[in-house]
């Protein structure tokens, strides 16, 4: 799927130039990489996971059953990145989720004598950042074009386009921007070298 999408878009080359040379280049270069993105991509949606167009998702651990995980179009998802699926988790468009990131769907109540397992979705918002080594605690929302600073703890609701930092994670300001047009997937170097540098 994820082939046939960069075939799809891919950005036409000539060997002519300079410029066609470098991206043919880039693509017998990164062909593994993609392969094994694709091949990734392709046992997910076997286990009932729900993956938009154009998303890259590279070399995540995932806990629990993968039919709770949808993500949408031009999604990005880092490495080192760690999801529970105890309860759903739904990542909409154009989300940028960094490395290590940690989304958790299940705790303990600390009063339960049996210590019984908790569950509660996730939800992150249409282009939303959630910025290295961050954690997702179970039942939070984030919002549209909200920003999780690096290294943070999330634990309640992000409004959308809040910019959010620290342990536990505060309020920092508010996007100025509020209409993004940007694709994150469009960072990865094996998309980069099909579609071109996004501009």
């Amino acid at each position: 799927m994820l082939i046939n999408d960069l075939i799809r878009h891919r950005l036409k080359i000539s060997l002519f130039k300079p410029q066609g040379l470098k991206y043919l280049a880039k693509r017998v270069l990164l062909l593994a990489r993609l392969l094994k993105a694709d091949s990734r991509q392709r046992a997910l949606r076997r286990q009932g996971a729900t993956l938009g167009s154009l998303v890259m998702i590279n070399a995540v651990e995932f806990e629990g059953a993968v039919a709770r995980f949808s993500v949408g179009t031009g999604t990005f998802i880092g490495k080192r990145t760690f999801i529970q699926l105890h309860a759903p988790v739904k990542i909409g468009t154009h989300v940028a989720i960094n490395e290590g990131v940690r989304i958790l769907t299940g705790t303990h109540d600390l009063d339960d004598p049996a210590w019984r397992l908790k569950v509660a979705a996730v939800v992150i918002g249409d282009y939303a950042w959630i910025a290295t080594d961050a954690m997702i605690l179970p039942g939070v929302t984030i919002g549209e074009g909200a920003v999780v600073g690096a290294g943070s703890v999330v634990g309640r609701d992000v409004q959308p386009y809040t910019v959010v930092a620290g342990n536990p994670a505060r309020v920092i300001r508010s996007r100025a921007m509020r209409a993004f047009t940007y694709s994150p997937v469009r960072s990865s170097a094996v998309v980069e070298a099909w579609m071109g540098k996004s501009r």
